[in-house]
């Protein structure tokens, strides 16, 4: 564990377990220590690190707002540092689209990407989610971070089908039944991805992974280190033989 200056912040993280190497990029508003139900399972396989991003957690914040764009950088830069080369991205929320970024500017650093309970467009998110937050926000107890997060979950992103077609990376997403995020933007994504598989887990919230840890520890788990198996009656697979 410790700190590493990627630009104008000092970023926190710590690593856990060996094997090729895993970045877990966590929700929105919250740090690493979220992903604990998974960790230990993740660790068992997998090189597993844990960096906070700027504002999240130990890492303090820096002047200007949080975007997406930003984040992806900052992700970007921590591979390059402390990496070396690629890695599979775990994100879930805030993190699943700080993933679906970096992995869409730099495919060289995604091998495998998991993508949960994450949005490729604001317009993704369920009635009420993000204006309820942005109400919170503008009442005047809001956090720095808060209200900064608000803004860009307000306005952010804006990633297009052309933008998903050109993720290279094999990707899982997925969802809870009645999670924040529609089910019919979760299959989007996963349509628009070249690449994709879909898991929505049943009984589910937004807290998926926190809720059924051992469930989706093992779709992760499996997803990460299995290849394709071959379906019977392929249909959007069908032209890849799968």
């Amino acid at each position: 564990m410790g700190y590493v200056q990627l630009g104008d912040v000092e970023t926190y993280y710590e690593a856990h377990g060996d094997g090729e190497p895993l970045l877990l990029l966590h929700p929105g508003g919250v740090d690493a220590r979220a992903f604990a139900p998974n960790l230990g399972a993740l660790a068992a396989r997998f090189r597993v690190l844990t960096p906070e991003r700027r504002g999240h957690g130990r890492t303090a914040d820096v002047d200007g707002p949080i975007s997406y764009d930003l984040m992806a950088d900052d992700t970007i830069a921590f591979l390059e540092a402390e990496v070396g080369g690629p890695a599979h991205l775990v994100g879930c929320s805030d993190g699943a689209t700080v993933a679906l970024h970096a992995a869409l500017r730099r495919p060289d650093l995604a091998r495998r990407v998991v993508l949960v309970a994450g949005v490729f467009h604001r317009d993704g998110w369920a009635p009420g989610v993000i204006e309820d937050e942005v109400a919170a926000a503008n009442g005047g107890n809001a956090t720095p971070l808060a209200a900064k997060l608000a803004r860009m979950h307000a306005e952010e992103p804006g990633l297009t089908d052309a933008d998903l077609a050109a993720v290279t990376s094999r990707t899982l997403v997925m969802a809870g039944d009645d999670d924040e995020v529609t089910l019919e933007h979760a299959a989007a994504l996963y349509r628009g991805l070249p690449d994709a598989e879909l898991a929505i887990v049943p009984g589910t919230s937004h807290g998926l992974l926190v809720e059924k840890p051992m469930l989706c520890n093992l779709m992760i788990v499996d997803f990460l280190t299995s290849d394709p198996v071959r379906t019977m009656v392929p249909i959007r697979r069908r032209d890849d033989g799968r």
